[in-house]
């Protein structure tokens, strides 16, 4: 694999990690679906208290070329926190080339750096190539896990009890 430019995402990119998250959300089939607000993202990211962290890959250029956005959990049987990988992204004519494994290691230091008990995500049960991906990797999945979610109305309505 070939050396990889990383870096943690400022401020100044923010108009770049927005670009990668609608073409995420395509890559996903849900284009329509993205409704984040720029200020309130980069509040989010990079204001006094940021609830998630972004590491972007660039090409030798100094292009992007695709990001992982990720934040950390909490194992209570382990007594540690963990990484959560919330999006995953490499643009399309990029893939192959050792982008998506370079973040996944990145953030693999990351969590032994931070004494995290572990990294984890979840993937779309139709994104054949990613699952196998992963695999490859010695990830391992959850089948006995639900995810559930609670949002809009009803997560109003649950606030509200």
């Amino acid at each position: 694999m070939r050396a990889m430019a990383l870096r943690p995402a400022t401020e100044t990119d923010l108009d770049t990690i927005i670009e990668l998250i609608h073409g995420l959300a395509e890559y996903e089939r849900e284009p329509e679906a993205v409704r984040l607000d720029r200020e309130t993202l980069g509040g989010h990211l990079f204001g006094p208290r940021p609830y998630a962290e972004v590491i972007l890959a660039e090409t030798d250029s100094g292009a992007s070329a695709g990001f992982a956005l990720f934040f950390h959990n909490f194992s209570t049987w382990e007594g540690k926190p963990g990484i959560y990988l919330e999006d995953l992204f490499v643009r399309p004519e990029l893939r192959g080339q050792g982008y998506g494994k370079a973040l996944l290691s990145a953030l693999a230091r990351l969590a032994v750096e931070r004494d995290c008990a572990r990294l984890e995500w979840a993937v779309l049960d139709w994104n054949e190539p990613s699952i196998a991906f992963y695999r490859a990797l010695g990830a391992v999945s959850m089948d006995e896990w639900t995810t559930y979610r609670v949002t809009g109305e009803a997560l109003s309505n649950l606030a509200r009890e």
